[in-house]
């Protein structure tokens, strides 16, 4: 069995807590999971270690992507069909949660479900049971069953994309994982851990990066997260042949979004003042994540920290989008 531990990499308090979030989620009886994080923040890397460290790790983790398939394939890839339930049906086929019996199954993209299949996965989370395509007997599993989104799913909800009802039903544990622009040095820690792997993988000898590229790396926002970050050096480990990462190692595109004022100078006033209201927004999304990094993402003590109400500070995060009602 894969050890993914080792794989959620870096020392920031937000990481540290999320850890402690994932061994206390993976160990607990609950049946449901959902895990919010921008694009490549690493939902299926937690979603395998919730698996992992829970008694079900013994038996099989299973994971589809909502996204991948039309409504009519997805329903009969999740609950299986029966012979001749349609055309091409030849054979009774068994579905991914028949097969993840005792384990765990990982809808990721769960907002792109469509809704009458949203139905269906809401019989199976309160019955544990299910009938496959073409069945009259339903079958009974026990699953756990991690759902993960990059959006935020109570405005999918409102906007009627979303079922309610299956929304408070996954949100009964939710796991919040914070993006690399906000985890400090970690973005440091990471390129090293990637660099050592990659060493390995193409026989290399790579040193590093050099310290006009760690500076380069602490300052990008880095909006494809970790993902980003990996890819960006498999491809210079590919194409680059020095022994140290130098800035003309990197896409223009990096180069020119940190070409603007030096970590920790005075962001410009906008011109446009219709820019007002997005800039004051922006710093209040700053102000908070840091000081829920250095809280350990404890709400009370970063509302401490900003001279808030507990209350209030939930309030504005769910305003800012931060977190979800």
């Amino acid at each position: 069995m894969a050890d993914y531990s080792n794989e959620l990499v870096g020392t920031s308090p937000a990481i540290d807590a999320l850890r402690r979030l994932v061994d206390r989620i993976g160990r607990s009886p609950t049946r449901t999971v959902l895990i919010y994080g921008e694009t490549g923040t690493g939902k299926g890397l937690v979603a395998r270690m919730i698996h992992q460290v829970s008694s079900r790790a013994v038996r099989d983790f299973v994971d589809i992507n909502c996204a991948a398939l039309p409504a009519s394939l997805l329903e009969s890839e999740l609950f299986g069909h029966e012979k001749g339930a349609f055309t091409g049906a030849v054979d009774r086929k068994m579905g991914l949660v028949e097969a993840a019996n005792q384990g765990s199954v990982f809808l990721d993209e769960i907002r792109e479900m469509d809704l009458t299949l949203q139905a269906k996965l809401l019989t199976v989370l309160d019955t544990q049971q299910f009938r496959r395509v073409g069945a009259v007997k339903p079958v009974k599993v026990n699953v756990r069953f991690i759902a993960a989104t990059n959006k935020v799913l109570l405005s999918e909800v409102t906007s009627g994309r979303f079922r309610e009802d299956l929304y408070y039903r996954l949100q009964v544990v939710a796991v919040n994982l914070p993006a690399l622009r906000d985890r400090g040095d970690d973005v440091l820690t990471l390129a090293r851990h990637f660099i050592g792997r990659f060493n390995r993988t193409y026989q290399r000898n790579l040193q590093g990066l050099s310290p006009e590229v760690e500076e380069i790396f602490l300052r990008y926002p880095w909006p494809g997260n970790v993902r980003e970050l990996e890819n960006l050096l498999e491809r210079i480990f590919i194409l680059e042949d020095e022994d140290v990462i130098q800035p003309r190692h990197l896409p223009d595109r990096i180069l020119r979004r940190v070409s603007g004022p030096a970590k920790g100078a005075e962001a410009p006033v906008p011109d446009d003042p219709s820019d007002y209201h997005a800039a004051t927004e922006a710093f209040q999304r700053r102000l908070i994540r840091q000081a829920l990094a250095e809280s350990g993402s404890n709400l009370q003590e970063a509302a401490g920290r900003l001279g808030l109400s507990r209350h209030a500070l939930r309030h504005q995060m769910i305003k800012l989008g931060l977190l979800t009602a």
